[in-house]
């Protein structure tokens, strides 16, 4: 159970800190992705909302699938972001670039642990 809560607690603030530093996400966004500003609120809504669903036991299945779906989604970003390591992302250690792109498989493999 601690790893639940620990789980919802990760999503429900990442999720905040998108309404929090709106800015912060803005470059990491592909020129490709319409409406960035937008997305950037409604992936912190749904990061908050299937936080939240995963803590009631009714929908934790559902939950998980959502932010496995999210995840999945998200890597495009990473992926992005690695690509333009040497330019957009340049003061960004590149370990911390690559380390995302696992990471998500990790995150990926945690989710569904509840579903």
């Amino acid at each position: 159970m601690i790893l639940l809560y620990m789980m919802s607690a990760f999503y429900i603030l990442a999720g905040l800190n998108h309404f929090r530093a709106p800015g912060f996400y803005m470059p990491m966004m592909p020129p490709y992705i319409p409406g960035p500003k937008r997305m950037i609120y409604l992936s912190g809504l749904a990061e908050i909302v299937f936080g939240a669903l995963l803590l009631w036991p009714p929908a934790r299945s559902f939950a998980a699938w959502s932010l496995i779906f999210m995840l999945i989604i998200f890597f495009s970003v990473h992926i992005y972001m690695y690509q333009e390591r040497n330019t957009v992302f340049r003061k960004i250690p590149n370990l911390i670039i690559i380390a995302r792109l696992p990471l998500q498989f990790v995150l990926i493999f945690l989710a569904y642990l509840y579903t």
